[in-house]
């Protein structure tokens, strides 16, 4: 007997679980717009190397392109759709939207996924390549236009909406953001210095 190519999975997405028939093949991406009509994350490449489709797993950026939808059972999924806090936006989504970080908004919602797991990953500690000292003791470096283009390099934007998307990042991370779903727990960013002077 040929064993069975499909399963019926629960997905725990934006703290509601889904329980839905899925081929073993199936991404996360496509189960998300296909079988849940979550379409907030986007098809760009489906190669993983735009960015477009990324959303948030256990609190850290994914691409949903190259995930498998059965690799997601157990774990938290958090797409655009559930960033915000009911009617009151989320600081990210907030900063977009009032600096223009967007323009045909295609790339935004994969934007901004992975905009909160970057102030997220620098309240943390972790370095990027533009990290210039990486040493523990020297601690985080300033979320400069730098550091937040490096971190935001795998997410592409073909209008150009760069200047405002790190305009974005900037301003979130100065008010602080938290990952969804984290209880509330507000990041303590660095605060940006411009031209990531000290």
């Amino acid at each position: 007997m040929a064993p069975s190519t499909s399963s019926v999975i629960t997905l725990n997405v934006n703290g509601e679980k889904h329980t839905l028939p899925v081929d073993h093949r199936t991404t996360l991406l496509d189960a998300l717009r296909e079988h849940l009509d979550l379409t907030g994350a986007k098809k760009g490449c489906d190669h993983g190397q735009c960015g477009a489709c990324t959303v948030l797993i256990d609190g850290r950026r994914a691409l949903a392109c190259l995930q498998l939808a059965v690799a997601a059972e157990g774990r938290a999924v958090t797409t655009i759709e559930g960033v915000a806090d009911g009617e009151r936006l989320h600081p990210v989504q907030q900063a977009f939207l009032d600096l223009d970080g967007y323009q045909c908004g295609y790339c935004t919602p994969g934007q901004i996924c992975s905009a909160i797991a970057v102030i997220e990953e620098h309240a943390k500690g972790w370095p990027s390549a533009a990290t210039p000292d990486v040493r523990p003791e020297a601690g985080p470096p300033p979320l400069s236009p730098e550091e937040i283009r490096e971190r935001m390099s795998g997410n592409l934007c073909r209008c150009g909406a760069y200047v405002s998307i790190v305009r974005a990042v900037e301003r979130a991370a100065e008010e602080g953001s938290h990952v969804p779903g984290d209880a509330g727990r507000t990041a303590a960013a660095q605060p940006v210095r411009e031209g990531g002077a000290a």
